[in-house]
């Protein structure tokens, strides 16, 4: 077979305008593809692989991290990538640096969303071709439909790299990095897909004929003999209908073989032909004419040839992915991963996660020696990621059913809607605190049934995995936790019929292969420790399997209903204690966790809430008071009931003053922007200024030329007698219009007189600087050389020298100004402060500072206009706030429909009138 020129040369081929570059990469490049269940810490030299792999599996299942990973599965969009999360095996990271790098490839993913609203990446038109390839390697030669999607593939991995490198050269490189370096050292198989794509036509799944010079031959000489053969036939088939021989003229092919139809009783008509076949009457017969005989040979020869030169075509392509099989694996393998980051980032979205920070002992030992209360852990206001799942995907539309595949939820586009949807802050589940201090390594929960121990101890084994994972917590702020290399979990009943283990034993035998595996760097979750057994000796063990936990572990969580365990950290400060709190109004648990307490575990008031035969309950009460004589434990209920109410209240003092500062803050952002921008807004004044006078002068200008213009057009036609008339007249006009464009009495006052001018607080001056603007004196300065003006919003001190006063005839306005504003400032004065207001429950409405935030421009509008732009104002304020009105001076139409609105407005508490500070502008408070 000779393959044409073109297909050979495809080796070097015509250059592209592609924006990535191809490279090559070894076959020992190729990542390994990771598995939580496989993830092994090297740190125990004695610990066995088979050990740790199953305490994984049972760890992974108890905290049901495959449920977790079904949450993830609705936002991928490969088939490959969807498997992956199905079968709970997506990457996570065997070193610290790893998940890391996982965490950087999701924040990345976030800013590609963002940058990528209008043209979302189409991950889902990657193919998974791994068996294709499977099947090249192993020697079968692949069809036109299987080298068609291989091409495919090809293709949108290309088009994936390049949308990535167009959005990171459009925006901040160092945002996209991270996903950039995933495609980073793939062979994209240019080549081959160009080759692919010149051989076959994948839209009609057919063999081109330039794909070799021998097909092309074939193709043509096959052409030419089936014309020649359908040329004879047709002239056999006329001649046998006009005979009478057919009803009409009929060619067809029977046994790969063209023929014609005749009756049977006319194949007298055709002397030396072949009968192929006949039809189920046997009334016709399909016959091959003794002239065609040669012809059909031919055309059998050629398809034959043709079948065999397609297939040498279709081999030397499967040879070609043979070839490439590592390199295109190795792709897969990369598209997974984006497709994968992109999932953990919509995900994010979907719960409103924050990026964790994975903290190292290096940092922890800084953070320590910084802080006499650092947190080697510190997560707060953490959901539980299952039940939060649960409650989203039922509240929306979104998550759907687990068996919908990525063919229905590939496309980013939809996905985006309902992510949006989802960021509405929910009290379910309740969030928790978890708060560890550094040093500490062993911390023992205590508290009622029901009560949420264990959920809080699963929702942290949780967040470790996640954070490992690459995957964002559903928290607030920031969470920092540790990198553990095993998560080891005891949770649930371990009874076993068929192992012949009781509950007791089945926990013990648990605990003993944790500890067998356990590391400096593991995290360790054991509930109800030493449970199933008598009491006393079950302390006695707990605290020995605690205290070899401590010299062994990074953290170990425990769960206990025994007191005396509590007491391990009066003597040593690398216990921590924790309860879960309980209401004692409400006989129920509030799922909240009390650091440095120790917890009740009210068996009696829950088994009382359940509906307890009473009898039962008071002689149980007995029984307690019987052991403890002292009633301590009432003593100690009364006193935690009054801590916890001494808490509530610091809590709501502390929300109340926080919400204070960021308003105060908010205020004061918005003040000093808008100060930043004065030195921007005196030039522009200037320019204005300068323009208007330009304009003016050159309009004084043409009034004048077109008064001189018409002086000498009535010269020309006047009389001697009208010449003085004419001059008069023109003289007038002149004056008349110099007079228009003289500067009125503001403009009047000469340098002397302002240098000896002395500012008075009230007064009303005009600012050089700002175009001889109108502004307030609020205050002159002590040294007599500067003077506090207030100009619109805002207030700024300038020199002497650059104030002049107002004319004449505005002074006495000034002077009753200036009375009505040291008015104004003794009732300000008199305003009691916010936290004298809150004690004594008035209402306090915040600083009262105008921004453009809470002010509402009424001027140069219709009075309908006003009325309902006001209407809108006052509802859009929240409670407790002020609203600027600012209707201007004007007639007077607009304020006093404003005025007559916010006495009527049931959401006005009062209104404050126009001021020297506020001309043309009411203040009204919002209840």
């Amino acid at each position: 077979m000779q393959v044409s020129t073109y297909f050979l040369s495809l080796q070097n081929p015509p250059s592209l305008s592609y924006r990535h570059r191809l490279c090559h990469h070894s076959l020992s490049k190729r990542p390994f593809r990771h598995k939580l269940i496989c993830s092994l810490a090297n740190s125990a030299d004695q610990r066995s692989s088979e050990l740790v792999t199953t305490l994984q599996s049972e760890t992974l299942k108890t905290l049901e991290w495959p449920s977790l990973c079904n949450y993830l599965s609705p936002f991928t969009s490969t088939s490959m990538a969807f498997s992956l999360t199905k079968a709970a095996a997506i990457p996570v990271g065997q070193s610290r640096e790893e998940s890391q790098k996982l965490l950087d490839q999701t924040t990345s993913a976030l800013h590609a969303l963002e940058a990528l609203k209008s043209e979302p990446l189409d991950l889902s038109v990657i193919e998974d071709v791994s068996e294709i390839l499977h099947s090249a390697a192993s020697g079968q030669v692949l069809t036109v439909s299987e080298l068609c999607r291989v091409r495919r593939m090809l293709g949108a991995a290309r088009a994936v790299s390049e949308k990535l490198a167009a959005i990171a050269e459009g925006g901040s490189l160092e945002r996209y990095t991270p996903l950039l370096e995933i495609l980073q050292g793939c062979n994209f198989q240019l080549e081959l897909e160009r080759k692919i794509g010149f051989c076959i036509d994948c839209s009609l799944s057919t063999i081109l004929g330039r794909a070799s010079e021998e097909l092309e031959l074939i193709r043509e000489e096959r052409k030419r003999n089936m014309e020649n053969l359908d040329s004879l036939l047709k002239e056999v088939s006329v001649s046998i209908f006009q005979a009478g021989g057919i009803d009409k003229p009929l060619i067809t092919k029977r046994r790969s073989r063209m023929c014609v139809g005749v009756k049977a009783t006319h194949k007298y008509l055709l002397p030396g032909g072949v009968v192929l076949n006949v039809s189920s009457s046997g009334a016709t017969y399909f016959m091959e004419p003794k002239e065609a005989v040669e012809l059909n040979n031919m055309e059998v020869k050629l398809s034959n040839s043709e079948k065999a030169e397609e297939m040498a075509i279709l081999s030397l392509l499967t040879s070609e992915i043979a070839e490439s099989e590592a390199e295109i694996k190795y792709l897969l393998d990369r598209l997974i991963e984006v497709d994968l980051a992109f999932a953990r980032a919509a995900y994010a979205q979907w719960v409103n996660g924050v990026c964790p920070i994975l903290s190292s002992k290096e940092s922890e030992m800084l953070i320590s020696n910084g802080a006499d209360n650092a947190l080697s852990i510190d997560i707060e206001g953490m959901q539980h990621p299952l039940l939060l799942g649960s409650f989203l995907s039922n509240s929306t539309d979104f998550i759907t059913s687990n068996s919908m595949g990525p063919s229905v939820l590939g496309n980013k586009s939809v996905e985006m809607t309902p992510i949006k949807s989802s960021k509405v802050v929910s009290n379910f589940p309740i969030p928790i605190d978890i708060k560890v201090q550094c040093g500490t390594r062993v911390v023992i929960i205590s508290g009622p049934n029901t009560g949420g121990k264990t959920a809080s101890m699963k929702t942290l084994g949780l967040a470790s995995i996640m954070s490992k994972a690459g995957m964002y917590l559903p928290a607030k702020k920031q969470p920092r936790l540790p990198w553990f290399d095993l998560v080891l979990a005891d949770i649930g009943d371990s009874q076993s019929l068929e192992q012949s283990l009781s509950t007791f034993s089945g926990h013990i035998s648990q605990i003993c292969e944790i500890l067998e595996v356990a590391s400096k760097e593991s995290l360790v979750l054991i509930d109800e420790i030493g449970s199933g057994t008598d009491p006393s000796e079950g302390v006695a063990l707990s605290t020995s399997i605690l205290q070899y936990l401590k010299n062994r572990v990074n953290l170990a969580f425990v769960t206990t209903h025994y007191a005396d365990l509590s007491r391990l950290k009066e003597m040593d400060p690398q216990y921590e204690n924790a309860a879960m709190e309980f209401s004692l109004e409400t006989l129920q648990p509030t799922y909240q966790i009390l650091w440095g307490r120790t917890g009740d575990s009210n068996a009696l008031t829950i088994a009382k809430s359940i509906g307890f035969d009473g009898n039962i309950i008071e002689r149980a009460k007995m029984w307690v008071e019987s052991l403890m004589p002292e009633k301590q434990q009432e003593r100690k209920g009364v006193l935690q009931q009054s801590l916890m109410e001494e808490r509530n209240r610091l809590e709501a003092q502390f929300k109340r003053a926080e919400s204070l500062h960021a308003e105060i803050m908010k205020l004061y952002h918005e003040v000093r922007s808008e100060a930043e921008n004065l030195e921007e807004h005196e030039r522009a004044l200037r320019v204005k200024e300068t323009q208007k006078v330009e304009q003016e002068l050159n309009a004084a200008k043409s009034q004048i030329e077109t008064v001189v213009q018409e002086f000498e057009n009535q010269l020309q036609t006047a009389n001697s007698e009208e010449f003085n008339l004419l001059v008069k007249k023109s003289e007038s006009a002149i004056n008349s219009i110099l007079k228009a464009h003289q500067p009125g009495d503001s403009f009047s006052f000469t340098e002397t007189d302002t240098s000896s001018y002395q500012p008075v607080s009230g007064e009303q001056v005009h600012l050089k600087g700002l175009g001889n603007k109108l502004a307030t004196v609020v205050a002159a300065s002590e040294d007599n050389d500067t003077v506090l003006v207030q100009y619109g919003k805002i207030r700024v001190r300038v020199e002497k020298s650059n104030v002049r006063p107002i004319s004449s005839s505005q002074r006495n306005n000034a002077i009753s100004s200036r009375q009505s504003f040291e008015r104004q400032g003794e009732q300000s004065r008199e305003v009691p402060c916010n936290s004298d207001a809150t004690e004594s429950g008035a209402i306090t409405y915040g600083p009262l500072i105008q921004t453009s935030k809470n002010t509402v421009d009424l001027r140069g509008m219709r009075v309908e206009e006003a009325e309902i732009q006001l209407d809108m104002a006052i509802s859009a304020r929240g409670s407790n706030s002020v609203l600027f009105i600012v209707h201007g001076m004007g007639t007077g139409v607009i304020k006093e429909r404003a005025l007559e609105m916010l006495r009527n407005h049931p959401r006005v508490m009062k209104y404050e009138q126009e001021n020297p500070l506020n001309y043309g502008c009411t203040i009204a408070y919002i209840k």
